[in-house]
């Protein structure tokens, strides 16, 4: 019997019919004779929409109360999931970050995990409860809400596959695993099979999305496998694992791309100190340079 942490994102869970898709695949996981755990992020476009909230609110909102206000998207779609798994005769049962020990820094809006307990999921797993996480959340040493940013449910789901010694951490997207490059943009990109950890940090960190940077850092520490599947098609996904000989032989394994980025040249700069300054400054007159 293998232990699965599962991971589904926004849009796997992005409406009720959605989600009870959700309930019915992870049914399976657990009919071939698998214990689960499953994690989820809030539904499509939920985050963005109380962020907007808070803004509307207030111009520069305490992000101690926006991390409360962030946490309650994925909080929803676990006791949504956990009811549509009861609906099919399963036994299962939602939880907070909170709940299952997952403790943080005290950095709002971006905390990093400092440790986890998980004593409640082991307990469910024991009673042969399916425990469903709500990601992206947890709590610092006050007891304070805090969020892990944004792509923090695929931290989530890798740090509890680590605390858990899990066999497999599966991240559930809407692409069916890793490309080349962009199959919207390249008709032409290819899924990958697999791919090192380090290549996939590095993709991560240059544009690709389909992964947050600091959950791969997580993976390779603890040398957590990771599989990039879709919750939508069969397809065997791209398993995120460690280098071997075989990968050696690619020179490159995909590329990337970052629409947020823009390049501009600047000419007939003087030469002198504190130009640099100005330009970079928060309040630059490139006119007056």
């Amino acid at each position: 019997m293998a232990l699965i942490v599962q991971k589904y994102g926004g849009t796997s869970v992005g409406n009720i019919e959605r989600i009870r898709n959700v309930a019915a695949r992870v049914a399976k996981t657990q009919a071939d004779g698998h214990q689960v755990v499953v994690v989820v992020s809030a539904m499509a476009g939920e985050t963005d929409r109380l962020a907007k909230l808070a803004r509307q609110v207030s111009s520069q909102p305490d992000e101690r109360e926006v991390d409360l206000l962030l946490s309650s998207g994925e909080r929803v779609t676990s006791a949504l999931l956990a009811l549509a798994l009861q609906k099919l005769g399963l036994q299962a049962r939602a939880f907070t970050g909170r709940q299952v020990g997952i403790i943080t820094d005290s950095t709002h809006t971006k905390a990093r995990i400092e440790r986890i307990t998980a004593d409640r999921i082991r307990e469910a797993l024991r009673e042969g409860v399916i425990p469903v996480v709500a990601g992206f959340q947890g709590i610092d040493e006050k007891s304070d809400v805090t969020t892990l940013g944004r792509g923090g449910s695929d931290l989530t789901a890798v740090a509890l596959a680590a605390a858990l010694n899990a066999d497999s951490c599966d991240i559930y997207t809407d692409v069916d695993g890793v490309y080349t490059t962009d199959p919207s943009i390249v008709p032409g990109a290819r899924r990958l099979e697999r791919i090192s950890y380090e290549e996939m940090l590095e993709m991560a960190s240059l544009g690709a999305k389909v992964l947050q940077a600091r959950s791969v850092e997580f993976a390779a520490k603890y040398n957590v496998p990771v599989r990039v599947l879709s919750s939508f098609t069969d397809s065997p996904g791209t398993l995120v694992t460690k280098e071997d000989r075989e990968m050696e032989q690619a020179v490159v394994s995909g590329v990337t791309y970052d629409k947020n980025q823009a390049k501009i040249t600047i000419i007939g700069v003087p030469d002198r100190p504190g130009i640099a300054a100005r330009l970079f400054g928060p309040s630059v007159s490139l006119a007056s340079s």
